[in-house]
């Protein structure tokens, strides 16, 4: 009977491993954009990663599992067992991607009734009062089972699919057991059974059940205490005797939502001990056997969290960043343009072009006007044909007319706008609450800050600071704004003309936030609340 369900239980693995290499998954792979789902530790790493300042994105907060379980469970050892049945509840958390740990609890009911005659003295116990006469071994194991396991997910990592449906896994843990082993010796009037009247010929299943027949089924007396070199690691009360055991296993479940799945699972538990079927031979140890259906139950909150990571396959973000990408930072391409006018030689029809000059698409030096003298060398770029001849510098011989008038003073009085900045945004920068000092993370976020600004000379930074509560939090709000333009202008050496002093917005008074800008304001301002200032 046993046989038979462990090919049932491998037959269902491998039914459920097969269709999860035959479905299509969700290849979703945009959870390391998305800053609310990481923990405050991580968000320089985040930032630096989404920057392109570092290679790894930094690893997500991630939901628990709740695990409710039911199934058969039965004990291996000197007494042939009978069917029993047990439940758990457990709580698993992932280590990594692989690896991930559980605390669960399993209590469990076995039951054992062999068909073999042994005599009483060679029991023990309860079972010595019957001194040579023949006896057949029984008993009722009642076990609360605390365990620690890892568990490792075997098909979480694949090349070839995206996110598993399927999470098959192996365990092995440590558990503290607390057995209470009790035997049926005695009959309703206290009285010991007649053994020697139970027919032992013929199929097992038969004599066993003769031995029902004969017995009352009330498991009146405690099975011998552990003896030997091996004692219980404690004990409850004179009934549960606690015991140290090994826990391996293995398991698959399926994902029928986003947060539950449904699975079954094969777990050992091995005692250091030989008595849990209520005998001690001095032969191996007992051990248990659990095979339970169960349930799991994402918990947390899912818009903070991403999914278990033993249902996220990490290669996703790698295969879709190859396929669409959507962080890489792909180098321009080079060709060869010997004059450096940007057009590449191969379509370039004046291969010498001055230094500096504007070209047209052919790469020929513009002459906007056509009055022969480049618009690099000309002084007057829209002549009029009318005013020509021009002079060297290109200017007619004509009257200045109004409309070129207002073209210079155009050109003269041109500004930058904020479509001439290079930079397309900037990290934030974390504060510990209530400090105003610049951590080792945000000083290094600042210099990569420092560098973009060293190589867009015509970009400022607007320096946001938030805190509009009350007055301590729009002081809190100003010193990190100053904090940080501070340090930019003393340790990184940047104009602090380049900076607009922004603070007292809404928002969470630990953060300053950094924007890339073209426009003008203040670099200084006066602190709102001076007699609040904070020095560390």
């Amino acid at each position: 009977m046993a046989s038979k369900k462990y090919t049932f239980l491998l037959a269902g693995l491998a039914l459920l491993q097969t269709a999860s290499f035959a479905q299509r998954n969700d290849t979703n792979a945009d959870w390391w954009k998305d800053s609310s789902k990481v923990a405050t530790k991580n968000l320089p790493q985040f930032n630096e990663f989404n920057n392109n300042q570092y290679p790894f994105p930094s690893r997500p907060r991630d939901q628990w599992e709740l695990g409710l379980g039911a199934g058969y469970s039965q004990i291996f050892g000197d007494v042939l067992s009978r069917p029993g049945f047990g439940g758990s509840i457990s709580l698993r958390k992932a280590l990594g991607h692989v690896f991930s740990v559980r605390a669960d609890y399993t209590g469990s009911f076995n039951y054992g009734m062999d068909y073999r005659t042994r005599t009483g003295n060679s029991l023990g116990g309860a079972w010595a009062a019957y001194g040579n006469n023949s006896v057949i071994a029984n008993y009722r194991n009642r076990s609360h089972q605390g365990s620690l396991e890892v568990l490792a997910s075997l098909n979480t990592l694949n090349h070839y699919r995206g996110n598993p449906k399927t999470n098959v896994y192996v365990l092995a843990g440590y558990s503290v057991l607390a057995a209470d082993v009790d035997v049926d010796a005695r009959n309703a009037n206290n009285g010991l059974y007649n053994f020697n009247s139970v027919n032992t010929t013929g199929k097992i299943k038969d004599i066993r059940s003769r031995v029902r027949d004969l017995m009352d089924g009330t498991y009146e007396n405690n099975a011998p205490s552990p003896n030997g070199n091996r004692t219980p690691a404690g004990k409850i009360n004179n009934n549960f005797l606690l015991r140290h055991a090994m826990n391996i296993g293995a398991g698959v479940s399926w994902k029928l939502s986003k947060n539950f799945s449904l699975g079954v699972e094969q777990r050992f538990t091995l005692p250091f001990d030989d008595d849990m079927d209520g005998i001690d031979l001095g032969k191996a140890n007992d051990f248990y056997s659990y095979t339970s259906v169960r349930a799991g139950i994402n918990i947390c909150s899912p818009s903070k969290r991403v999914a278990p990571l033993w249902q996220i396959n990490p290669n996703n973000f790698i295969y879709n960043e190859l396929n669409s990408p959507k962080h890489m930072k792909l180098p321009q391409p080079i060709l060869p343009d010997a004059d450096g006018d940007g057009v590449t030689d191969q379509f370039d029809l004046q291969p010498s072009t001055p230094a500096g000059a504007p070209v047209d698409v052919h790469g020929v030096t513009k002459d906007t006007d056509g009055d022969g003298v480049p618009d690099f060398k000309d002084k007057e770029l829209l002549t009029a044909q009318t005013c020509f001849p021009v002079n060297a510098d290109g200017v007619g011989n004509c009257p200045e007319p109004p409309c070129c008038k207002e073209l210079k003073d155009k050109i003269a009085n041109w500004k930058p706008t904020a479509a001439d900045c290079g930079i397309n945004n900037l990290p934030s920068v974390q504060f510990k609450a209530n400090t105003v000092a610049i951590s080792k993370d945000a000083q290094s976020v600042l210099s990569g800050v420092a560098q973009q600004l060293n190589a867009n000379p015509t970009c400022k930074v607007k320096v946001i600071g938030y805190g509009a509560t009350d007055k301590k939090a729009q002081q809190l709000s100003y010193d990190h704004v100053n904090a940080v333009i501070k340090y930019l202008v003393e340790k990184q050496g940047i104009s602090e003309s380049r900076f607009i002093f922004s603070y007292g917005q809404d928002g969470d008074a630990n953060t300053v936030d950094l924007q890339a800008t073209t426009e003008e304001g203040p670099s200084t301002v006066p602190a709102p609340f001076p007699n609040l200032k904070k020095s560390k």
